[in-house]
């Protein structure tokens, strides 16, 4: 099938696009799943298909408020030692963050908790603007508008301001910088973050075009790199293994999808302005 929809089905596309069963691929099973491995992981890395937004919700029970808050459970102290053994001073450690599923890459923001400064219900600012200015359509000028609303945001952002946060993807932690003794008990935490596309859940991901181009250069790669050893030797019937040519198309393959990757599947870095 030229639309492989499972691990195998890929696996066996890249194969007969390599020669196989005409000719025999000299590829270990095992290393034909690192070869898959690797190329998902930098699928979700690097291809904008590879992620997706998503917004998660987690509530804090009363055991982690409380781990999270700096309680006896959650303080590890280490001790540092000098070069000539003597110990100086320790350091405690509060364990205040959030284990995040490893399907988790990335944390835009965590969204406020807090909307006290532009209270809600009756004397919301924005209904009593509603409610004196607008008296019919077209009535408020929109420029006088935007202008409130935009003061209104700056006032928000500086009275309660976004919670600054701290994520590494290779630990799974979300590090809140908060009191977490003013959270309140079983209160909603949402965050805006990025995570990767299983293909265990979506198989589509397995018929990506990009994908089946690298999954069999990556192949042929390995190919090569096994017959490398044996060039020179003559087969029966006097073939020639030539091992070094096939690693050296596979790595001009590869370059070539590296570089249509970068250009075209790629999100392109954000420049900071101001």
């Amino acid at each position: 099938m030229s639309k492989p929809s499972t691990r195998q089905g890929l696996i066996d596309y890249s194969l007969r696009r390599l020669g196989y069963p005409v000719l025999e691929i000299n590829v270990d099973d095992d290393q034909i799943d690192d070869i898959v491995d690797d190329a998902i992981q930098y699928f979700n890395e690097r291809h904008y298909d590879g992620i997706e937004r998503a917004f998660l919700k987690h509530k804090v029970t009363t055991a982690e408020k409380t781990i999270l808050e700096g309680g006896g459970a959650g303080i590890t102290t280490t001790t540092a030692t000098s070069s000539s053994g003597v110990s100086s001073v320790g350091w405690d450690e509060n364990h205040n963050f959030l284990q995040l599923p490893d399907h988790v890459i990335g944390v835009n923001q965590v969204f406020k908790m807090d909307n006290s400064t532009i209270s809600s219900g009756l004397f919301n600012l924005k209904y009593q603007l509603f409610l004196n200015d607008l008296y019919y359509y077209g009535a408020l000028d929109l420029l006088n508008y935007t202008m409130t609303k935009t003061y209104l945001e700056d006032l928000s952002r500086l009275i309660t301001p976004d919670v600054q946060i701290r994520f590494n993807k290779k630990q799974h932690r979300l590090y809140m910088d908060i009191d977490w003794k003013e959270f309140t008990e079983d209160q909603y935490i949402v965050l805006d973050c990025y995570r990767a596309v299983s293909p265990t859940d979506f198989a589509s991901v397995y018929n990506d075009f990009w994908l089946k181009k690298y999954v069999t250069s990556l192949i042929k790669k390995q190919w090569g790199q096994n017959l490398i050893k044996f060039q020179g030797v003559l087969m029966p019937g006097g073939v020639q293994l030539n091992g070094r040519q096939l690693y050296d198309d596979a790595m001009i393959e590869l370059e070539a999808l590296i570089q249509e990757l970068k250009t075209e599947y790629e999100m392109p870095p954000l420049d900071m302005i101001g």
